[in-house]
């Protein structure tokens, strides 16, 4: 009885070496897809903020959505920024705004 636990074990060995080498590079290449795919950045100038909408358009032609805690402080047609995004369902939602000089 021995015996045969053992070389179940021994053949199960290349199976579990395959599987644990399969998890390992998944875990490596999901989270860096992910990532280059939703975010990306933008540097342009304000041309219009709308802190009822809580949205900011830029010379880029397109309107970005930022979050209801935002601080719209120092930001007026204008301005140069760098936009941090991520697309969600179409939308552009800020993730991180710096102005530039």
């Amino acid at each position: 009885m021995f015996n045969r636990v053992t070389s179940i074990l021994k053949e199960a060995r290349p199976m579990r070496l395959v599987l644990a080498m399969l998890l390992a590079v998944l875990g490596f290449v999901a989270p860096t897809t992910a990532l280059h795919a939703q975010s990306a950045d933008v540097e342009a100038t304000i041309t219009k903020v709308d802190t009822k909408q809580l949205t900011i358009a830029l010379d880029d032609g397109k309107t970005y959505q930022v979050p209801e805690e935002f601080n719209f402080e120092g930001l007026k047609p204008g301005v140069k920024v760098v936009v941090y995004y991520t697309e969600v369902k179409g939308r552009r939602v800020v993730d991180d705004l710096q102005t530039t000089e």
